[in-house]
């Protein structure tokens, strides 16, 4: 059987620094401290949601993040602004290693997109990526009614992929993500999107570093 690869998506292989554009028409020279608040707090309501068990879908903690940024900053975006800077969310671009990786490695391994995101979200975002086509699943949080890093997801993907942790691989560029399938036992690489990237010193270490998703192929081989 196919080791799984089970990629992370938003960050991993889709840019959420895609809204800047848009958000540098709205808010100017604030676009990318906006575009930072915005994300950070995105991934804490998300967690804290997690930990409290009362979830609600990645969507609900996007908006209310936003709805936060908005305050934080004494920024007064219009509803309609609000609505285009969401509905951007499900058509951010992917980043230009992306199908390359893929492609080299869908030859030998089961690939697996595996997301915080809710279903039909993350589906409409890998379509309008045209990447959908090189993976055999996507999992996500909402089957399950909670988020990663929570050992349930991981469990969760196993039981899809029909395979064991010592045979299936994360791959992010989000620490927290890494740190919490190492933790579950499985294998994990982290891609190391930024220069400013920080690993959190945990101890607890990533297989394989990457800059590039399509370093990746080789890497495995040298194993």
């Amino acid at each position: 059987m196919k080791q799984v690869l089970a990629f992370d998506v938003y960050g991993t292989l889709i840019n959420t620094q895609g809204v800047l554009v848009l958000l540098e028409k709205m808010v100017a020279k604030k676009a990318l401290l906006f575009s930072e608040i915005w994300r950070s707090k995105q991934l804490e309501y998300s967690f804290r949601r997690g930990l409290m068990k009362r979830y609600e879908g990645f969507s609900v903690c996007t908006k209310e993040a936003l709805d936060y940024t908005c305050d934080m900053l004494k920024i007064a975006l219009t509803s309609e602004q609000k609505k285009q800077l969401l509905e951007s969310y499900k058509t951010l671009p992917v980043f230009d290693d992306v199908e390359k990786g893929l492609s080299q490695l869908q030859r030998n391994y089961q690939l697996v997109a595996f997301s915080n995101g809710e279903k039909e979200s993350v589906e409409k975002l890998l379509n309008n990526a045209n990447i959908r086509s090189y993976f055999k699943d996507v999992v996500t949080a909402d089957e399950i009614k909670t988020f990663k890093p929570d050992p349930d997801i991981y469990q969760h993907l196993l039981n899809r992929a029909h395979s064991k942790a010592n045979q299936t691989w994360l791959i992010s560029s989000n620490p927290f993500d890494v740190i919490g399938a190492k933790s579950f036992g499985m294998n994990a690489v982290w891609i190391k999107r930024s220069r400013s990237a920080v690993y959190d010193p945990w101890g607890i270490e990533p297989n394989i570093v990457i800059k590039r998703l399509d370093n990746l192929n080789q890497q495995l081989n040298n194993l």
